[in-house]
Order: C-alpha cells, then sequence, then structure tokens
C-alpha cells in the first residue's frame, strides 16, 4: 500500500519548494546534488493543504485534485469541543459553539473562526473560570476567536444581541 505525504498549508511555501514539489508530483522522483536521483518504488498519495495566503502556481494546481472542507456543523463541532476538551462543561461548550456557529453564518466578519478559534476560545474560557459565557466574558475573551481588530470592534457591539439569539 502506498504511504501517504502531508504537506500543510502548502501555500506558505516559497518558489524554490513548489518547484521542488512540481518535480516529485511529475515524475515520483527528486534529484539531490550529492546523492543523485531517488524514485519512488510506488508513488505515495500526496495531500497538500491550503489556506489560501497566496495563489499557487497553476503548474502545481494542474497536478492537484481539489476538496473544499466546509465548517463543521454544530452538532458535530460540538463534539469536537466535548472530545478535545472535556475539562469544559457542556453548557458552556454549548453555548461557545451555538455562538461561532452565530459568527460564521453572520457573514459580515473579515475572517471567520474557524474550529481552531472555537478550541482557543472554550480552553480560554475554561482559564479565566467562566462557567457562562455572558457579553462581558465573551467581551474579554473575544480575541480567541476573532483575529482582526475591525471583526472584534463590530462583534464586541452586538454581543448581547448575539449571545440571545
Amino acid at each position: 500500500a502506498p504511504c501517504v505525504l502531508l504537506i500543510d498549508e502548502i501555500d506558505r511555501a516559497d518558489d524554490e519548494f513548489e518547484a521542488f514539489l512540481l518535480e516529485v508530483l511529475s515524475t515520483w522522483q527528486v534529484t539531490i546534488p550529492e546523492l543523485g536521483t531517488v524514485s519512488a518504488a510506488t508513488p505515495p498519495i500526496v495531500v497538500l493543504t491550503s489556506n489560501r495566503t497566496r495563489e499557487l502556481h497553476d503548474a502545481l494546481k494542474r497536478r492537484c485534485l481539489y476538496h473544499w472542507i466546509d465548517h463543521p456543523g454544530l452538532a458535530r463541532e460540538l463534539e469536537i469541543v466535548r472530545t478535545r476538551l472535556p475539562e469544559v462543561s457542556n453548557e458552556l461548550a454549548q453555548q461557545v459553539v451555538a455562538l461561532v456557529q452565530r459568527l460564521r453564518t453572520g457573514g459580515e466578519l473579515i475572517k471567520p473562526p474557524g474550529v481552531a478559534e472555537t478550541l482557543d476560545w472554550a480552553r480560554a474560557l475554561e482559564t479565566v473560570g467562566a462557567t457562562r459565557l455572558d457579553a462581558e466574558v465573551a467581551a474579554a475573551t473575544l480575541g480567541a476567536a476573532l483575529k482582526y481588530r475591525e471583526d472584534s470592534e463590530r462583534i464586541r457591539a452586538s454581543l448581547d444581541k448575539l449571545l440571545t439569539a
């Protein structure tokens, strides 16, 4: 069975690495000056991830199949939080996940929070001893979920409404 090669956040790699990767994906071999050419006996399954911080070269994109992964639904995200952070109360986990889901669907954020930010926020709330998510504690810890000042300011102004929705 082939092995799997994961290259995470390929969009953060430089042009030289992208050129190197092109050689590997085209011929399943790589040339190392000190060693010569090394070929794969069995081509690996290569998985590239990208956050789209920059465009990849067309030559690399032609060698890829694309699959976009949406944010999980409320039930799945709650399951992720409960599994990864069992120390967070069920009530707090439900409140955080519900609010993050509302933030994502509002469509007004520069960068909607991902699952990592949901986990960070729940962890931050647990760290400060929060047992419930109210406007005051949400405002104080919002930076765990939102990474742009404009997003934080916009959401802070409507936290009361968002928390009661």
